[in-house]
């Protein structure tokens, strides 16, 4: 499961950034996921869960942000938000959730059709902050 493998990741991100300390020494996670990853939220929680174990409560430490894609024409300028792509259909965000960069196969700028634009936003996943129980910042 690609969310499983987040999962982990962003555990062993943690973890190395949060160096000397423990992982019960988190108070506070925050995760930006971007719209185009198409992410089960609901899968990376309960594969956070597992992982750590029942000794952490993972819905209190871990905060959720989805970052909204948005489009840039180079053709017209013109800018977009994955909204306004209502006509993708399940398979097509499936394929985009996996690769978004593939998002210019099922995606063309709404002002003039070209293919030729930027993924200005909503991209990838990051961790924006930690916070630890002492107060420390990373």
């Amino acid at each position: 499961m690609h969310e499983w493998a987040l999962a982990e990741a962003v555990i062993e991100s943690v973890k190395k950034n949060i160096r000397d300390k423990s992982i019960n020494d988190v108070k506070r996670v925050v995760v930006g996921f971007g719209e185009l990853q198409n992410i089960d939220i609901e899968i990376f929680r309960f594969g956070l869960a597992n992982i750590l174990g029942s000794n952490l409560n993972v819905e209190e430490i871990f905060k959720i942000e989805i970052d909204k894609a948005s489009f840039k024409c180079n053709h017209c300028d013109y800018s977009w938000s994955l909204a306004e792509c209502e006509y993708l259909d399940e398979d097509e965000r499936e394929a985009i959730h996996f690769l978004p960069e593939a998002s210019r196969v099922y995606i063309s700028c709404p002002g003039c059709g070209s293919r030729d634009f930027e993924v200005i936003s909503g991209r990838g996943v990051v961790i924006k902050d930690i916070a630890l129980r002492d107060g420390g910042e990373t």
